[in-house]
């Protein structure tokens, strides 16, 4: 009895099941299409509007690299010479220039700090930036000397300009044309073939890049378009890390950097890989980081410009990406040039400032003091040229200088840091 009314039960489901079949397929089809819906509206996203080009113009390259661009103050007609440094936290004046300019300046209690000195900073608040075919206004300038970098470019320095600028739009840096592109904040898309970049950015972008000399060691570092150099490793990450060769040969020499300058060593490392990307026999130079600007173990040192320039830049830090395209520059040599020559464009003459010792320029007989009056047969006086024309390892230079008693030839043999 118990077995026929089970066996009654599940036949009289199975009727059931066969005559609602259709009705279940409406329903289940309904259920999948509400469940679809739902996840719809789960992914919705609102995107921003594309990105709007604003102007475009003109830089000027300085050796290492650095970007130089022009640009007016406020309601004065003067043009100012600034460098474009993704290592500044801010946007800067230069001191002298704020004096001639008679900018009103309030000391606050607010430090900045580099490879060469701390020091508590001035600002000028509240005034307005007019680049070609953009106005930029509201900016707060830091107060800074900058004469140690304007005796050695042999240019005027009036100002830097950093974070404070690029968080404000995305800015592309492309240096097969020379020219800085300038657009509104919203989406962009990227060309294909190059690599993007998502640094930490706290006013500064941070960085993974890899290392390698005798071993290989990965760490963070300083993305810097304001340094005239490939690498800047601090001396505790070089020591703690040990992955240089014992034998590896250092030459002592000297970086120019916020609050003068400063001692090092220059060198090569093995190779230097940031993403796919890949640097051999790289240049680079190690300081002792007495005011902690690589806050030792956080970041490793910093990567620059004379490195960097070999990728066309895409710095979008409302999404926190730098996109690196290899561009014209890529392929081109290092300098791996070392003289020891400390040379500087002052009251309108190239003087010798700085002879490391042991350096060729030591071996050639240069002093402190000397004028340079010509390399090779160049009479320009353009430090800029002069500087590009010490650029060859193995040369020997004729160098005309003058000195209290008259004029001098002096001829330097331009060493490799590879040797």
């Amino acid at each position: 009895m118990k077995f026929s009314l089970r066996r009654n039960i599940l036949l009289n489901n199975c009727v059931f099941t066969e005559e609602f079949r259709p009705f279940m397929k409406k329903i289940l089809t309904i259920l999948l299409l509400c469940f679809a819906c739902l996840m719809s509206f789960a992914q919705e996203e609102f995107i921003p509007p594309p990105a709007k080009l604003i102007t475009s113009f003109k830089f000027k390259l300085l050796t290492g690299g650095i970007i130089t661009l022009k640009g007016k103050l406020n309601n004065f007609t003067d043009t100012l010479n600034f460098i474009l440094d993704t290592g500044s936290g801010g946007i800067s004046l230069d001191s002298t220039t704020t004096q001639r300019l008679s900018l009103p300046t309030q000391l606050s209690d607010r430090t900045i700090r580099g490879i060469a000195g701390i020091r508590q900073v001035r600002f000028a608040y509240n005034n307005t930036l007019h680049l070609p075919g953009l106005t930029v206004d509201s900016m707060n300038f830091h107060i800074n000397d900058y004469e140690v970098l304007t005796s050695s470019y042999g240019e005027k320095i009036d100002g830097i300009i950093g974070y404070a600028f690029l968080s404000r739009f995305i800015v592309k840096v492309d240096y097969d044309s020379s020219k800085l592109y300038v657009y509104t904040k919203g989406t962009i898309k990227y060309p294909r073939g190059g690599h993007l970049l998502k640094p930490l950015l706290v006013n500064l972008p941070i960085f993974s890049a890899t290392v390698r000399d005798e071993d290989e060691v990965t760490n963070r570092f300083y993305f810097d378009t304001g340094a005239g150099m490939c690498l800047l490793m601090s001396s505790d990450f070089v020591s703690d890390s040990s992955f240089i060769k014992s034998k590896r040969k250092w030459y002592a020499t000297q970086a120019e950097g916020l609050g003068g300058k400063a001692p090092m060593k220059t060198g090569v490392v093995k190779s230097v890989k940031i993403g796919p990307f890949k640097f051999k026999n790289v240049p680079a130079f190690i300081f002792t980081d007495e005011y902690n600007v690589t806050s030792y173990p956080y970041l490793g040192g910093l990567i620059g410009n004379d490195l960097l320039r070999r990728f066309n830049l895409i710095i979008n830090y409302d999404k926190r990406d730098i996109y690196l395209m290899p561009n014209s520059h890529y392929y081109e040599p290092f300098d791996y040039s070392y003289t020891g020559l400390g040379m500087y464009m002052i009251d309108g003459e190239i003087r010798i400032i700085d002879v490391m010792p042991g350096s060729p320029a030591e071996e050639a007989g240069f002093k402190a003091g000397d004028v340079v009056m010509a390399v090779e047969n160049n009479f320009s006086s353009n430090i800029q040229a002069y500087k590009t024309l010490l650029q060859t390892p193995g040369g020997r230079l004729k160098i005309l200088v003058m000195r209290d008693e008259g004029p001098i030839m002096l001829t330097l043999k331009v060493k490799s840091i590879t040797n």
